[in-house]
């Protein structure tokens, strides 16, 4: 009976859930231990699902798509969510949790390493370049290969022929490989939220539970930390570092033609995210529910009082054993029971259509850096992880923190998360004058005959200064002008000899750079990133008071859906919302924003076998009301929807407060009842046996 008590101990302030000194097994322990494992299997699926976001730029290159292809590759992960996470969260309450979890990372684990495989399947990476790697410089060949008209097509270009090889050559077959393990990742991701929040929240005091589920999400917002870490060190290493001599490599990690080792990256996400499943396997099913302490001599009517409190009202039992086919008959009366509550149905509308603006945002948020502000791919998802995430991460948990602080209820968690995301709304709008002058590139955004304006019109990269050379008008390989200007190919430069040899090749003769025709190029584009030097630190700043902003009201929001529907509820609810953001958010939300990112391509590259392959160069001004605009139009329907949301969750209260005032008058009335048999049960133990008064009393009593 001690043990019993002690089990059930817990302590009434919000910094533990257990005071004493606890035995190995206490459930304590095991809430600890379950807190810890999950947020390592937080940050392990964290941490892979942003070194893919990551990734998407190398990814596009390697295997020559369009950015809307990597958006069906990044939504792919919410397909494999879409196939299991209604069962797995419905079923998976009633089963053990801890093991379902474990299954699920190892599957991550699995899925992770697939999206690696086909690295070591296709040959190794060739871009177009006219720069040879060569010992004696001397026998450089020409750039500019004077041909006869003959050879030439209608518009005055080079005839595109395949590249040998092509019919063994098949990227297309390898980016499926990338899709199934994404996919796969995504089934075994399914039962970790769910599962892990409703376990912390069936076992968790009331009043630790919102810190406790604010601590796992700060984790699952550090994973992405190291995820862009990891993603900016991979970016630095060639795609092919060991198959081939770095010497030989003509091109820079700034370079748009440029693959790092994505694949690295994801066989060490696949180890971490394998290591996250061992502590499951170890972790109970359930733990006692916590509850006010039960002194020992109570008597079985006030112990069942006390069971019955309403301060346990919320927690779920998850120890009830049913057959699976009771559970699948109650499927479908329950789902309907979920989606005939109208504040959770205005909730659910709320944050699908806010996830598609935050998963466009964040998806593509690497590449607009690259872009907007011509960084590379290894520092933008440098300044993502090191100053971006960390300020989110610091935002929820803040955001968790103060409403245990300010024991924020419902209404006060909607009106928090919808204030700082309104904040954080109006300080966005600023990123639209925070622009950067596009690159000069001739004959993409300004013409040969006039240099010092951009336009965006369409201009001929071909023209005198170029017509002695049979080039191609596909290919990418950019040198810079002396005169400060980027040319798409030194044959389009109009170069005739080079010097030097890999990156530093010289071009030189070149006609379209200078009037003389004797002026020089040097490979690569030209820096001209004054403007953008200035620019880029204000846009990092604001970036990083918009996160922190917005990312307070994430745990608010989170305690919101938790606490707005019935305890039996909770798991298909947790289930279902996440089942509808994938479908709804997670799904379409990469490839539509790929779509119309890729309409402000300027450049398209050139598959090795034909067909256009991934986009050079973008028009960045389009580029950035295409990417703001869409982002922030989103936003403001959500703030649209919230009003009538409040004026139901308002309702709600009220009503709710209602039954507890009746609820508590008919429990009132009931105890007394019980006490008056206790009181008359003492009397006539303290009172002498005579058959008179005996008879008396039960007539009283009668």
């Amino acid at each position: 009976m001690e043990e019993r008590a002690e089990e059930g101990h817990t302590q009434e302030n919000g910094g533990s859930d257990c005071a004493a000194r606890q035995p190995r097994t206490s459930p304590c322990t095991s809430l600890r231990m379950f807190l810890v494992a999950l947020s390592f299997a937080y940050f392990a699926k964290a941490l892979s699902g942003s070194y893919m976001k990551s990734t998407i730029t190398q990814l596009e290159r390697r295997f020559d798509i369009p950015s809307y292809l990597i958006g069906v590759i990044d939504g792919s992960f919410e397909i494999g969510n879409l196939l299991v996470i209604a069962f797995v969260s419905y079923f998976g309450a009633k089963l053990h949790r801890p093991k379902i979890i474990a299954v699920g990372c190892v599957l991550m684990s699995i899925g992770t390493f697939i999206i690696a495989l086909p690295h070591f399947i296709i040959g190794r990476y060739e871009f177009e370049t006219s720069v040879r790697w060569v010992v004696n410089s001397t026998l450089n060949p020409s750039p500019c290969r004077p041909d006869s008209p003959g050879n030439l097509t209608e518009d005055g270009t080079l005839p595109q022929v395949p590249a040998s090889g092509c019919e063994s050559e098949s990227n297309l077959s390898m980016w499926i490989y990338v899709l199934l393990g994404n996919v796969l990742r995504g089934i075994g991701e399914t039962p970790v939220q769910p599962l892990g929040i409703s376990y912390i929240d069936d076992f968790a005091t009331e009043e630790n539970a919102a810190l406790y589920v604010g601590c796992v999400q700060t984790i699952s917002v550090v994973g992405p930390v190291f995820g862009y870490l990891l993603g900016s060190l991979c970016a630095k290493i060639y795609v092919d570092i060991g198959f081939v001599k770095m010497e030989t490599i003509t091109i820079t990690p700034s370079d748009s033609r440029w693959v790092g080792a994505w694949w690295l990256g994801y066989l060490i996400a696949g180890v971490i995210t394998l290591l996250s499943a061992i502590p499951f396997w170890f972790l109970p099913r359930s733990l006692p529910v916590p509850g006010p302490e039960v002194p020992e001599k109570c008597t079985p009517e006030q112990t069942s009082f006390i069971k019955g409190s309403p301060l346990l009202k919320h927690k779920y039992s998850a120890d009830e054993h049913t057959s699976f086919i009771e559970m699948a008959k109650d499927f479908i009366p329950t789902l309907r029971t979920l989606l005939a509550h109208p504040v959770y149905l205005v909730y659910l509308c709320v944050t699908i259509i806010q996830l598609n603006s935050l998963i466009g945002m964040v998806t593509y948020k690497p590449k607009y850096i690259e872009q907007h502000f011509r960084q590379s791919a290894s520092k933008a998802n440098f300044l993502m992880g090191v100053i971006n995430i960390p300020a989110v991460a610091l935002g929820m948990f803040s955001g968790g923190l103060l409403m245990k602080r300010l024991k924020l209820n419902i209404m006060g968690a909607a009106k928090f998360a919808f204030g700082t995301s309104l904040i954080g709304y109006i300080l966005s709008l600023f990123f639209f004058a925070m622009s950067c002058e596009n690159a000069k590139v001739a004959g993409v955004t300004l013409s040969y005959d006039n240099i010092d304006r951009i336009s965006y019109d369409k201009h001929p990269l071909f023209t005198d200064c170029n017509s002695k050379c049979v080039c191609s008008s596909s290919d990418w390989d950019p040198v810079c002008g002396e005169n400060g200007i980027t040319y798409v190919s030194p044959c389009l430069a109009g170069c005739t000899t080079s010097a030097g040899s890999g990156k530093n090749t010289v071009f030189s003769n070149c006609s379209c750079v200078g009037v003389a025709g004797n002026f020089t190029a040097s490979t690569g584009h030209c820096p001209q990133k004054d403007d953008c030097d200035r620019m880029f630190p204000y846009f990092l700043a604001l970036s990083v008071i918009t996160s922190f902003i917005i990312s307070l009201g994430g745990t608010p929001g989170y305690m919101l859906l938790i606490r707005c529907i019935k305890p039996q509820l909770k798991s298909l609810a947790l289930g279902f919302h996440a089942l509808a953001t994938r479908t709804l958010a997670g799904i379409p939300a990469p490839i539509y924003f790929g779509a119309i990112i890729d309409t402000t391509c300027l450049k398209w590259g050139q598959k090795r076998c034909g067909g256009i392959g991934a986009c050079r160069i973008y028009n960045t001004t389009a580029y950035r009301i295409a990417y703001l605009g869409l982002t922030l139009s989103l936003r403001t329907i959500s703030f649209i929807i919230c009003i009538p949301g409040f004026i139901l969750l308002s309702r709600q209260l009220k009503e709710e407060e209602r039954s507890a005032i009746h609820g508590a008058l008919r429990n009132g009335g009931t105890e007394l009842e019980v006490l008056r048999k206790e009181e008359l049960v003492i009397s006539n133990s303290d009172q002498p046996h005579h058959p008179s008064e005996n008879s008396t009393d039960r007539q009283t009593r009668l």
